[in-house]
Order: structure tokens, then sequence, then C-alpha cells
């Protein structure tokens, strides 16, 4: 809470707190950069009302849309909106940040943007989605899109702690660390039947998981993947390069335990307690690295093919981040630096080109002057985001 006062007074009294870029696919105005077009290099964000009610504790990156925390727990949304994704009451765009008003009677701590709907936790356990619910992606029992958030009525007596939103599903983590999932079920991301699923509009629980702690969860794509609580990393739906579907979680196992995953279409990023970097499938456009020095880590088992590989590029680097785009990679290294690769034809590696990249490159940030500060990196489909947070107020 001290923290929370100093943010908000430095704000009030006029002093930088934050620092806030953008990069690659702007074509919907999910940049903030109050253009419609993509960015090659970082561009340094100048929103005062995206900070006004504290510090950005989170950002997530959709489709073409971003939601954004404050340290507040209040919301703000922009980019595209065509699918009531933004949660404004409207099916339209938003150039800028705009908060989410109907949310502002709760205390938000917890946000996830799919392809095109949005999910929203509030410090009590309720859940809220909105956006495109075409394929039941909503949890509402229905097939409709709606553009205010609205509570998952499923849930009301249970305590939700996070919601993952993937391009047609969801993924729901309960205080008890049970999974449930609902939307498209086609590739088996829901985990619920070995039969092939077109989709289900009420969340049903995830098969496998029921005695696993379970801390995290992740959703992109047609994949979804969680993290328990002894660092075992479990992957399920559309298979990896290699690999076919999987219609109910498997996991590593590996001797290395992951504190933190995630999730692109074709790729996975996880990372391990001693701060390395491996990858689980995808050679397309390059995301994993050098594929002719990548050195096996693991199989998962029965996947005929997925297997967790180390980042060469990244020996002896020291990752504290790490964030997945639909066929881009980011990361945070321990002095601070972002690097990215893979796909990056909208500019979203940041470089100043529309190259792909097959190892990470050093991208450099416009008025970026202090060196004492953290770092966080947040990907979208073709986009990225970066937030500095000085130090001495996180």
């Amino acid at each position: 809470m001290e923290q929370n006062e100093k943010a908000n007074r430095a704000i009030h009294d006029g002093e930088e707190v934050q620092k806030i870029w953008s990069w690659g696919a702007g074509t919907d105005g999910q940049l903030g950069t109050g253009k419609l077009e993509d960015e090659l290099l970082p561009q340094l964000l100048h929103l005062p009302s995206l900070t006004s009610s504290g510090p950005i504790s989170l950002l997530a990156c959709g489709g073409a849309h971003v939601i954004a925390l404050s340290s507040g727990g209040r919301v703000l949304t922009w980019g595209r909106g065509t699918s009531g994704q933004l949660g404004h009451g409207e099916m339209i765009n938003s150039l800028y940040p705009m908060p989410v008003t109907s949310l502002q009677d709760y205390f938000i701590t917890h946000v996830s943007a799919g392809w095109s709907h949005s999910g929203f936790v509030s410090d009590g356990g309720c859940l809220f989605t909105c956006g495109d619910g075409s394929f039941g992606q909503l949890g509402h029992g229905e097939y409709r899109s709606h553009c205010s958030p609205v509570r998952v009525s499923h849930f009301l007596n249970e305590h939700v702690k996070q919601i993952a939103c993937g391009m047609r599903h969801s993924l729901v983590l309960l205080e008890g660390s049970q999974v449930y999932a609902f939307g498209s079920g086609k590739r088996g991301q829901l985990g619920i039947s070995m039969d092939r699923i077109k989709s289900v509009s009420l969340p049903e629980i995830t098969h496998g998981l029921e005695d696993v702690k379970i801390i995290s969860i992740a959703a992109s794509g047609d994949h979804s993947a969680a993290l328990s609580v002894d660092g075992h990393l479990y992957n399920w739906g559309r298979g990896f390069i290699g690999s076919p579907d999987s219609h109910f979680p498997q996991f590593s196992s590996s001797s290395f335990l992951f504190t933190r995953a995630a999730l692109g279409w074709n790729h996975a990023l996880a990372l391990t307690g001693d701060a390395e970097v491996f990858m689980l499938g995808g050679n397309y456009h390059g995301v994993l690295g050098d594929l002719e020095k990548m050195r096996p880590a693991n199989q998962l088992p029965d996947s005929r093919g997925a297997i967790l590989e180390k980042v060469p590029s990244l020996d002896g680097v020291k990752v504290l981040q790490i964030a997945a785009g639909a066929e881009h990679s980011a990361v945070v290294t321990e002095n601070g630096e972002i690097k990215t690769w893979g796909w990056g034809e909208h500019g979203q590696l940041g470089l100043g080109n529309t190259c792909d990249q097959t190892s990470p490159q050093a991208v450099s940030l416009s008025g970026n002057t202090n060196r004492g500060a953290s770092f966080k990196v947040y990907c979208g489909s073709g986009f990225t985001f970066a937030i500095m947070h000085p130090c001495d107020l996180f």
C-alpha cells in the first residue's frame, strides 16, 4: 500500500515514475500511439491517462487489443474493439486507453486478452468476460458476444484466481488449484474429453490435473499450459512441431524446475528457477533460435517429437522474464536488456526493420536514461510493449 501511495503522489506531483514503449502492428490502434500504422522501432508513449490510477502493474496483449491493469485495481483498454473485447459498451476500436467503467466498483487483480475476447478477475474472486463469444469462450452458456464485462455465473460460489484467454478458448484457475476450460475444443485445448469437441459454452473441469497443485495457467492459439507448484510444465491442445494434438495435459519429466511459461501459436517458452530459457515446438520464422545448435533437454511423455530445447544464444545469460507473441518471442535479462526474435513482418521485434530473426537480438529503447530500472515486456499477436519500473517504486 505504501508503494501505491508513493507512486500516486509522484504522478500527481508531475514526477516521471514509469515509461511505456510499444512497437509492431498498429493498424487497429493497439500501440496507443494515436496512429493507425505499424512502428518498426519502440515508441515512447505519452499517455497521462494510462497511469492516472497508479503505475501499470500488468499488461495483457491480445490479437489487436491491450488491457492495462493499474496498481490501484483499475482497468483500461484500447485497440481493436469490433467484437466488444474492450468492454466499453460498444463494438468500436479505441486509439487511446479508456477505462472499463463497469468494473470500477471492483478491485481487479488479474486480466487476460485473447484473440478477440477479454477476461477480468477481482480480488473477491469474481470473473468477468466480454468480447467474441461465438465459440462459447466467454463461459456464459451461450454463443453471443458481449461489449461490456459480464460476470461468469458458473463461478458465483467459487474464488477465481486467474483467467487465460487463447484464440477461441479460455482457462480458469480457482483458488483450490482446479482448472476449468470453455470455448473451442477442436484441438483438445480444453482437456475435457478424448473425443473431438467443437466447443462448449459453460466451464468444465480439465481432466488430469485434479491432484496437481497448479499455480499459473496460460493459453494462446489452440494451446493450453499450466505450471505446478513443484515446477512441472503441463501442456495440452494443438500439437507442437512433430507432435500430435493432446486432449489431456502432459507434463515435462525434465529435471528442470520451471517458474514461468508463455505460449505462442506454434511455440512455448519456459523459464527455470536458474533463469534459463527453454522452448517447445515451432521452427517457423526462427522462433526456436538457432535450430542447428539446439540441444535437446527432455521429451514430453507420449508426445512423439515435442522436445524442450534450450535457447543456445542465451547460454550464460540470466533471464528474468519471458513473453511470447503469435510467432515471436521476447525476454528481459538480468541486466535489464530486452531481446526479441522470431517473426518480424510488422516490426514487432523493434529492430527498425521487418525481417525475421533466428536468434535473440537486443532492442534499444529511446528515452531510456534510467539504468537502475527494471523492465517487463509483453507480446501481442504481432506487436510488443515494454514497461520500465523505476526500482525505487517496485
